[in-house]
């Protein structure tokens, strides 16, 4: 490929993630609703977790191409801002649900699990702890495997001491996902769709990718603080290997 037209297919990307992702960021918190659209089978302006990590990947890939390209610096410092705003208003939302996850680390019931999603405008909760199959391991394991794959680009998204124990207890509450049963990447639980849990190889999959993720990263810090380091036990990633070789 030519740089020419290289340069336009970057310029082409830049213009779609600008006006489909970037263009419908919550100023206040950060999130992206995971649609635009109200209609008669419900309302999805609601952020999804899952949903605002898979579009901040494509902002985060923007910022990766510019930050080393000291003429490109006020696009890398655009491109930095959305995706630490994102990334720390789900931390937010997270936090704000930190004695349901303190809760879990024993309990591993469903009433227990962080919301898998939250008010796009506000960062809260929009329904209630039955209301919705939160259980999704995989989406809290996506939110730390990304996070660790930001700080090692050398992005800082934590700050202080208190953050990063919540996220150190992220680590711990997915830790034994190789065996908590959740409702899984469709949110539905079991294939035959009648809202009971099951182990699902996608959720375990992901938790052993986050876990060796963290395990190898070092995350640096905003301001002054210095870079920190999460603690992993081992065994829970190669209980994670047995089991999807059992399941797969």
């Amino acid at each position: 490929m030519a740089f020419e037209e290289l340069h336009l297919s970057l310029s082409d990307i830049q213009q779609g993630i600008d006006q489909v992702i970037i263009s419908r960021q919550n100023q206040d918190t950060g999130l992206f609703p995971a649609s635009t659209a109200i209609t008669e089978h419900g309302d999805y302006s609601d952020a999804w977790v899952r949903d605002n990590l898979y579009s901040i990947v494509s902002v985060f890939g923007l910022w990766q191409h510019f930050h080393t390209q000291p003429e490109h610096a006020e696009q890398a410092q655009k491109y930095a801002a959305v995706t630490r705003n994102m990334m720390r208003g789900l931390l937010k939302s997270m936090m704000a649900q930190a004695a349901k996850v303190e809760r879990f680390k024993t309990t591993q019931h469903p009433m227990d699990a962080l919301h898998a999603k939250y008010d796009t405008a506000t960062g809260g909760v929009v329904v209630g702890d039955d209301e919705w199959g939160h259980l999704q391991i995989d989406a809290t394991s996506l939110f730390l495997l990304t996070l660790a794959q930001m700080a090692q680009a050398g992005m800082a998204i934590l700050n202080d001491d208190v953050e990063c124990q919540f996220v150190q207890n992220l680590v711990y509450y997915i830790g034994k996902g190789y065996q908590i049963p959740d409702f899984g990447i469709w949110e539905r639980g079991n294939k035959i769709n009648n809202g009971s849990r099951e182990l699902h190889a996608s959720s375990i999959g992901m938790v052993k990718a986050a876990l060796r993720a963290v395990k190898s990263t070092t995350f640096p810090r905003q301001g002054a603080f210095p870079a920190t380091f999460l603690y992993v036990n081992e065994d829970e990633i190669a209980r994670c290997s047995m089991m999807l070789e059992q399941m797969l």
